[in-house]
């Protein structure tokens, strides 16, 4: 099968272009990308007005399978992320039962295949999520595993923690970590502050988060370990990972698009669609948090895609689980909030939505190089609308994001020169 995209503003930052030309797709590759090609193709797409960009990869995302599919499916988590543009993501462990061994590490990546995008399945770093005793690292790591992380809590034993950074550091594998005192959340459920008090919730602090981040760090310095600091949320979280590439640690940082775009003040109510893990934090942490993506302290944009069911999110704050959805309105919102409110430039949105994460987990993608694997979105910038979960294809339609005026909308996602999806 051959695809010809004609006329589109590529966005490239695996070779830093930016500007109009075709590329013509064939047996999975990308053949040739130049001005005004001449291609016979099965296929073309007039991407004229529109942005091209790889194809989306996101690091962090929570598929409910095995164990959980009444919140989500691998074929419907895959529908959505494909919706979205990813043609990449990387599944967090805590499943049931929890991806703690290679046999669920296999399962997962194989019955992930017939989607078309490509899912990595994360490892869990101890048995079971149970923070007693390390789990399989070395079934895993041959079974294909390329990640490892404890997402959904921390590992509070430190010294089991070192352990696995260093089996990460000898392994070439990266860790991604959820920072989180649990012995600081004390029933938490939104950020504590005076938006906390008013609404008569329990509230987190920054410290949370930080306490845990300034470990890490410690840690990875100490090890040599690869460390993807998650979700981050608070000011002093960009800070931390500011003076610690300034120290030449290798520690890269991710935001969410409801961490940079909401803040605890925005929240209407008893709304268990604003509950997350980090929470919404105040807008001081937001406006830096923008900053620091501006800058290049903070390398990636990930969902932290965490689907639930109607009647679990129905619940008051206090009672229903944390977690929104984010895979099929990451790409917008990022682009509203970012690039129209002239943060970022395109090229820098590209960059965090798909080459940064290609480089930090060390696979392949990020360039539209001849070549290379044809992992493809095409992405129209004009169109205005507001965000509706019935529109959905993931099964979670739990978002704060319902009724949101947005710019910008996937037309076409293409993972190993197949087309995943059209609007």
């Amino acid at each position: 099968m051959s695809i010809l995209i004609k006329g589109g503003r590529v966005i490239d930052p695996g070779n830093n272009t930016d500007e109009v030309r075709d590329i013509f797709i064939k047996d999975g590759k990308i053949a040739e990308v130049g001005k005004e090609l001449k291609c016979d193709a099965d296929n073309v797409i007039d991407a004229t007005g529109h942005i091209v960009m790889p194809g989306l990869i996101d690091l962090h995302v929570h598929l409910r399978d095995p164990g959980q599919t009444y919140k989500e499916t691998l074929e419907s988590g895959c529908r959505a992320a494909a919706r979205g543009g990813f043609t990449t993501v990387f599944a967090m462990p805590n499943t049931k039962p929890v991806a703690d061994c290679a046999e669920i590490i296999k399962d997962v990546e194989k019955r992930a295949r017939k989607t078309g995008v490509k899912v990595h399945q994360v490892g869990a770093i101890t048995k079971g999520q149970m923070n007693q005793e390390l789990a399989d690292l070395e079934g895993m790591k041959n079974a294909g595993c390329i990640a490892l992380s404890e997402d959904g809590k921390s590992v509070m034993n430190s010294q089991l923690y070192r352990q696995a950074m260093e089996f990460a550091a000898k392994n070439n594998m990266v860790i991604m970590a959820h920072c989180e005192d649990i012995n600081l959340v004390c029933g938490g459920v939104m950020n504590k502050d005076v938006n906390s008090e008013k609404l008569g919730m329990p509230g987190i602090t920054n410290a949370t988060e930080d306490v845990i981040i300034a470990r890490d760090i410690i840690l990875a310095k100490e090890t040599g370990a690869r460390l993807h600091l998650c979700h981050c949320s608070t000011e002093d979280s960009v800070r931390m990972i500011r003076e610690a590439k300034e120290d030449g640690l290798k520690v890269s940082g991710e935001v969410c698009p409801h961490h940079f775009t909401l803040c605890s003040e925005d929240i209407p109510g008893d709304d268990a669609n604003y509950k997350m893990n980090p929470p919404l934090r105040g807008r001081e942490d937001m406006e830096i948090l923008r900053e620091g993506l501006e800058d290049d302290i903070m390398d990636v944009i990930s969902t932290d895609h965490a689907p639930h069911s109607a009647e679990e999110k129905a619940r008051s704050m206090k009672e229903a689980p944390f977690g929104i959805v984010g895979l099929e309105t990451s790409l917008a919102l990022s682009w509203t909030t970012l690039v129209e409110g002239k943060y970022l430039t395109p090229m820098q949105l590209a960059k965090k939505m798909s080459y940064n994460p290609a480089r930090i987990a060390g696979i392949e993608g990020g360039s539209l190089s001849e070549g290379s694997a044809a992992d493809v979105v095409v992405f129209d910038t004009s169109e205005e609308y507001e965000i509706n979960p019935d529109e959905f294809l993931s099964m979670g339609k739990n978002t704060p994001f319902a009724g949101r005026k947005v710019k910008g909308r996937v037309v076409y996602t293409i993972a190993d020169g197949k087309i995943i999806y059209k609007k």
